[in-house]
């Protein structure tokens, strides 16, 4: 395998500060050196290397945008350049940090009490517990106001029923964020593991994210204490704030992925000889190594302005949803491509373009799919709801 030194036509590293480029270079050698080797081995096997976990608290990537708590306070751009090193390493990885910083430890940072904060962010931040994200359930992904979970007040505590589904870590999770309708508005809640009542089991037979634990939970007459319940954290408009902030670091995250397998393919034309010369010398290799970078180069620009709206405070939800359908159709795109002119070597697990294209039919659809995004978008442009 080549050593990767990332993908930057437009010299967009000059965009960057010393802080945000170190940030990016220390979680690339993290990459490259600790989670490259045993990748394949994990994809495999349907696992994923929670060995690495604890690191990745010490160098303070989870969380890594929140302020205090044992946080690292890092920027929103830094946030991205770490999902965009993640991803190109596996889609699973990412998504690790991501549903731990965005899904999980955002909620709790932004509705929860200060009491909820101080007890769960510093172990979140440091990878001594894990959270995963009960949104999804069997028969409510796209529309989850229709969810049919549901919290009723009992006594000093509350009694929840529902299931939930194709949640990232649900089986192996120390704390779930839950979100269910109390008295008919959505709530989020923060459930321990082995309370009774709670019972996850993981979902077998992917076919893409391999390298993720994906799981459902059953909620049967789960009963918690009144503590238990998020503050702040009520509305639809919550729950989807959390997505926004996920969805942020998919854009970013989907560059990885397409950086990954433009690097991998270039490297392959040039030293693959056919009919007594490299196969990048051939046009037609040529055109899609070229089509390949120039959409890279366009999704950079889109990912780095985002990250300056959103550190500004200005970002809204459908320039998010903007940037999350055009970067990771455009990476599934460029990992197919890879793909073909990698020939019969691209379906081999020595190399990374067929991972990351079944890794990214999973991200195209997750956290709102690509149809989905441009009705979002849709709407904002012509004021006309087409749902």
């Amino acid at each position: 395998m080549q050593p990767y030194d990332g993908v930057d036509f437009l010299q967009l590293d000059d965009l960057l500060t010393d802080q945000e480029k170190q940030v990016r270079e220390s979680v690339r050698e993290f990459v490259s050196e600790k989670f490259m080797p045993v990748v394949a081995k994990h994809y495999q096997a349907g696992t994923f290397p929670f060995n690495l976990v604890p690191a990745m608290g010490e160098m303070g990537l989870l969380g890594c945008n929140l302020q205090g708590y044992g946080c690292a306070g890092m920027s929103d751009v830094e946030y991205g350049l770490i999902m965009m090193e993640l991803e190109r390493g596996d889609s699973g990885l990412r998504s690790l940090a991501s549903v731990q910083t965005s899904l999980c430890m955002y909620p709790i940072y932004s509705f929860g009490s200060e009491a909820q904060k101080k007890k769960h962010l510093p172990e979140m931040a440091a990878g001594r517990k894990i959270g995963c994200f009960g949104l999804t359930e069997p028969d409510f992904g796209s529309n989850p106001s229709g969810m049919l979970t549901t919290a009723k007040k009992k006594g000093k505590g509350y009694v929840l029923n529902g299931t939930k589904r194709w949640i990232t870590n649900a089986n192996i999770a120390d704390l779930y964020i839950v979100w269910a309708k109390l008295d008919g508005e959505i709530q989020g809640f923060l459930i321990p593991k082995d309370t009774p009542g709670l019972l996850p089991k993981e979902i077998g037979g992917k076919l893409s994210l391999r390298c993720s634990v994906t799981g459902e939970f059953v909620l049967d007459n789960c009963e918690i204490p009144e503590d238990a319940i998020l503050p702040e954290a009520k509305g639809l408009k919550a729950a989807l704030s959390c997505l926004s902030s996920a969805r942020y670091g998919i854009v970013w995250g989907a560059l990885g992925a397409a950086m990954s397998c433009y690097h991998e393919a270039l490297n392959y034309a040039k030293e693959r000889e056919v009919f007594g010369e490299p196969l990048a010398a051939k046009q037609l290799v040529q055109s899609k190594l070229v089509w390949m970078i120039t959409e890279i180069t366009k999704g950079q620009l889109l990912a780095y302005r985002l990250g300056q709206l959103k550190q500004q405070g200005k970002i809204r939800p459908q320039q998010i949803s903007m940037g999350k359908m055009n970067n990771v159709q455009m990476a599934l795109d460029i990992a197919r491509v890879a793909r073909d002119i990698l020939g019969a070597s691209g379906i081999s697990d020595e190399y990374q373009c067929m991972r990351h294209a079944c890794n990214l039919e999973s991200v195209n659809t997750y956290e709102g799919t690509f149809d989905v995004h441009k009705l979002i978008i849709g709407e904002k442009i012509t004021g006309i709801a087409a749902f």
